[in-house]
């Protein structure tokens, strides 16, 4: 990983869009910071469109997708789209179709069973409750889970036949092809009339954990706010820069560098 120092401003410069992880690369301790909030309101004066790609689910992240200087929040790993509409009312969106949606229920919720009647320790995500798409294992945010735990609780999911992936707090698990970086594809188009893979330099990418690994790996101008150190043994792709700062002070540190090239181009 390269010092974020050293992030080329000619790179910079040619960015016109961001994509960024929410928990542990905005938020701070489950709440985003001031500066990282700042930040967001300054991509939307430079006119840069922000996505905000996310693990957490479709209930949590409605208020965030009404109150954030954001274009649109795709939740459940790139399932569900949220936004704002012309008179400031809540749109949302589906990858999958509603009887798909209807009979992944029900299996996602007998795996979540299986886990928890496996593993005693493992304790399903509080916000749970809001999930449509997806299950969730918490294993860092209220609860604590060992490595082998998680190792256990992801084996657990995949012999279920779902998709897994450990973000920064959970576990998450999920039926379908889709995932981040497919999220990111579908909302790029939906709202941009734009095909994302064929503008790959023109936007940067910016995330923390082991659910951000491919987002690094296909994105040029991919940065990991500084807890991503935490991550690093486990990540398949690592960020191509590091910021200094961790969490939402990182994350304000990308845009500043961002905006200064930019103004400076």
């Amino acid at each position: 990983m390269t010092p974020l120092a050293q992030w080329p401003a000619s790179a910079r410069a040619r960015v016109r869009g961001v994509l960024t992880d929410i928990d542990d690369t905005l938020t701070t301790e489950g709440a985003i910071t001031p500066d990282a909030l700042a930040a967001l309101y300054r991509l939307q004066g430079a006119g840069l469109p922000v996505f905000a790609i996310t693990g957490r689910p479709a209930g949590w992240s409605e208020a965030f997708a009404l109150s954030w200087p954001v274009n649109a929040i795709v939740a459940e790993n790139g399932a569900v789209a949220l936004s704002r509409g012309a008179g400031g009312e809540l749109q949302r969106a589906y990858l999958q179709d509603a009887p798909t949606r209807q009979a992944n229920f029900q299996r996602l919720q007998a795996v979540a069973q299986h886990i928890l009647q496996t593993l005693p320790e493992a304790r399903l995500a509080t916000d749970s409750p809001g999930r449509e798409t997806d299950i969730a294992i918490d294993h860092s945010e209220f609860a604590h889970l060992s490595a082998d735990d998680i190792a256990q609780v992801v084996a657990l999911m995949r012999g279920g036949g779902l998709n897994a992936t450990v973000s920064s707090i959970h576990i998450n698990g999920w039926i379908g092809g889709h995932d981040k970086l497919e999220g990111a594809r579908w909302i790029v188009r939906e709202h941009l009339g734009r095909a994302l893979d064929d503008e790959l330099d023109h936007w940067v990418y910016v995330g923390d954990s082991t659910n951000d690994a491919r987002m690094f790996g296909h994105f040029p101008n991919s940065v990991g706010v500084a807890n991503v150190a935490r991550f690093v043994p486990q990540l398949s792709h690592l960020p191509r820069y590091l910021a200094c700062g961790e969490r939402g002070a990182g994350f304000a540190e990308v845009v500043d560098a961002l905006l200064a090239a930019k103004e400076a181009a």
